[in-house]
């Protein structure tokens, strides 16, 4: 098969699946690096590389959830806390191989909107490689991940727009 024929494939497979998908099998270290690797790749204006990442596993992918977990409940007046969506939140990050925090940097250079679709393509080459090594994958933005800040370390010229599930399928 071709190049072409191959990119093509990868690209009409490439789809959202949730950690409840996910089995219990780790990914190899070595392909979570060549899916950040490939992140990297992105095309982006003045050669900003506006994207960050900060891979969550084990210990302090739990302590992410516990936190995302505690954000929620105390942001939510009690009438509107849902325990399902409480429960939900610990699960998704639990059940999942590898969180990624998706942080797009400002330099200042380029318009926002420009490193914001660059970080955007790099997560479509994340998708991307998923896809190529039967790992499944999402983007998620809920708005409690505006309240991260602290444990993703995000500076004034930062924003955080979401976190990356994956895990075997």
């Amino acid at each position: 098969m071709n190049k072409a024929n191959i990119l093509k494939e990868i690209i009409e497979q490439r789809r959202s699946i949730f950690p409840k998908d996910y089995t219990d099998q780790a990914i190899s270290q070595e392909i979570v690096d060549e899916i950040l690797h490939s992140a990297t790749l992105a095309p982006n204006h003045k050669r900003t590389k506006p994207w960050r990442f900060k891979i969550f596993k084990g210990e302090e992918k739990a302590k992410l959830a516990l936190e995302m977990q505690a954000i929620y409940k105390a942001s939510q007046p009690e009438q509107l806390f849902l325990e399902k969506k409480y429960n939900d939140i610990g699960f998704k990050i639990n059940k999942a191989d590898v969180v990624v925090s998706i942080v797009v940097n400002f330099s200042g250079m380029v318009p926002e909107w420009e490193e914001i679709a660059a970080t955007s393509m790099a997560v479509q080459n994340m998708y991307l490689s998923c896809t190529a090594n039967n790992v499944g994958c999402y983007w998620s933005s809920p708005k409690i991940v505006d309240n991260l800040k602290e444990s993703l370390t995000i500076e004034e010229n930062q924003k955080c727009l979401g976190l990356f599930y994956m895990g075997m399928v």
